[in-house]
């Protein structure tokens, strides 16, 4: 079965508690599915009385070596006092196996929801950003992926034009401005840019505050510019985005010189993940999940939306980029 074919259905919940019980954890309570469509996710109480998170990764996504670079980082970044999720080890080993699926064990953390809009939060989330940044960039992952526009465009245009999502009445408009938006945005990239290890989709979700933040989820960790682990905490108005980049960047340069020459290229990135989105939702829509998940996706409506929004990235991608105060 392929990748864009495959589901969970296998995954039953006998197999999850025999799987768990093969690495000597006994649940006591129910498993509690916790929202992740890629991989999944279930969280639960065993018998120790200690509460625990079960990853089930996705078969034929990611390689054993490829898992491993994700737990090795988390250590790494763990060993540095960056606080972020670890894989819980046994007998020196951190992924498991079970019937053809890999699977790791997590401490259940706690946290409350990180406020992009405190400025004190966002401060510190900088400063362990630059902590993040400092440890990534001693060595690249060798395994895993490096940000491409391979990956992140032609594969994504070449996947949207084979299938049948575009309605028909938007094809020609819909695949005009989306090459004009994958030409502007390879006319942009910096090839030459410094590529470092990144946590790779950090967005306020994947952060949660305890008496600080607490970083989650490295399922995409690979290599890139580090503005990429950056301007998804952005948002809202250029002055309040601006105000935001330099709390940011002045916490982040307190461990790590953040590389202000990477800051045109936010709305290049931006432009990136939008095509890729889509992509992703196109390739997983056999996977049950997606379409109960994301309806709209099937709607005319969407993609009618997706035209407005390729202008709209067009029209941003010619504005002047941000910029830090002076003083950066």
């Amino acid at each position: 079965m392929s990748q864009a074919q495959f589901t969970f259905d296998q995954l039953t919940p006998d197999m999850l508690l025999n799987a768990l019980e093969s690495v000597g954890v006994r649940p006591e309570s129910g498993l509690l599915p916790l929202n992740s469509y890629e991989n999944r996710v279930y969280q639960f109480l065993a018998e120790d009385q200690k509460r625990y998170v079960t990853k089930i990764y996705r078969p034929q996504r990611w390689s054993d070596a490829q898992i491993q670079e994700e737990h090795d980082f988390a250590f790494d970044l763990e060993d540095a006092e960056v606080p972020v999720v670890t894989p819980i080890k046994r007998d020196g080993e951190s992924i498991f196996h079970y019937q053809g699926y890999a699977f790791a064990l997590f401490p259940s953390v706690g946290g409350r929801s990180f406020e992009v809009d405190n400025w004190d939060q966002l401060e510190m989330a900088g400063r362990y950003l630059g902590r993040i940044h400092q440890i990534g960039s001693q060595k690249s992952f060798q395994h895993r992926p490096t940000m491409s526009l391979d990956e992140y465009l032609y594969a994504p245009r070449e996947l949207l034009q084979q299938s049948d999502f575009i309605p028909s009445h938007l094809e020609n408009s819909f695949f005009a401005d989306l090459d004009r938006l994958i030409n502007e945005l390879s006319s942009r990239w910096q090839p030459d840019v410094e590529m470092i290890r990144l946590h790779g989709d950090c967005h306020p979700s994947n952060i949660l505050w305890r008496d600080g933040p607490f970083f989650v989820d490295l399922d995409d960790a690979r290599n890139g510019p580090a503005v990429q682990d950056l301007w998804m905490m952005l948002s809202g108005d250029r002055n309040e985005r601006t105000a935001q980049l330099d709390t940011l960047v002045e916490a982040y340069n307190e461990f790590h010189d953040f590389p202000s020459a990477q800051l045109p290229m936010i709305e290049v990135l931006r432009g990136l993940r939008m095509v890729y989105y889509m992509s992703w939702l196109a390739r997983r829509w056999q996977d049950p999940a997606f379409p109960r998940a994301f309806p709209w996706f099937a709607d005319a409506k969407y993609w009618e939306g997706q035209v407005l929004g390729f202008k709209e990235q067009l029209a941003a991608l010619e504005e002047p980029p941000l910029s830090l105060s002076p003083q950066w």
